[in-house]
């Protein structure tokens, strides 16, 4: 998720990096603050479409049958769980924690822990830092400057391989060099 969810770098960014009990944390950044104009104004679009459904809704709920009462009760369920679901977007935190040996991966909605994995940093080959571009970059082939802007610089994904050789994707981000520091702050967190 390190395309809109960014990972600190470097010790130096204190909110987000937390060393406690010899443990490192390390937390997303949240989304920009324009983003949350986007949510609101989406938010305010769907109670406008709440206000102009309302009546024919609850008069189907009250005059239908259990089908459409069903229908309707699903509906004004849905429209209720969007800005919920919008706010979740929001609210959306992951962690990479590290204790000794121990790496763990926690992703938090509303700061309640939806997925928590920890596995073994037993290998120093565990982390990598690999390019997600399977395509040939044809306007990087040819050369030319006005193919410039079109070249696709595609993003890198950080992986742990765990002792099964399972790969499993830490973060990814558009800048390999942010990535490359995320994998040494994580494997030399131990020797600081």
């Amino acid at each position: 998720m390190g395309l809109l969810y960014v990972f600190p770098v470097s010790m130096e960014e204190t909110d987000f990096v937390v060393t406690k009990d010899d443990t490192l944390t390390l937390k997303t950044y949240g989304l920009p603050y324009i983003f949350w104009i986007y949510a609101l104004c989406v938010i305010a679009v769907i109670i406008f479409m709440f206000l102009a459904i309302k009546d024919p809704i609850l008069k189907l709920i009250s005059l239908g049958d259990d089908t459409d009462a069903t229908l309707g009760h699903s509906l004004l369920a849905f429209i209720g769980l969007l800005p919920l679901s919008i706010l979740g977007f929001f609210f959306y935190e992951k962690r990479i924690t590290r204790q000794g040996s121990k790496l763990g991966l926690i992703h938090k909605i509303f700061g309640i822990t939806v997925f928590s994995e920890t596995y073994d940093l037993d290998r120093a080959d565990i982390l990598s830092v690999d390019s997600f571009l399977t395509s040939p970059n044809v306007a990087r082939m040819n050369g030319k400057d006005d193919n410039l802007g079109f070249q696709n610089k595609g993003y890198f994904v950080l992986w742990l391989t765990n002792t099964a050789g399972k790969r499993i994707a830490l973060d990814r981000h558009s800048r390999k060099a942010d990535l490359e520091k995320l994998k040494s702050l994580i494997e030399n967190y131990s020797k600081l």
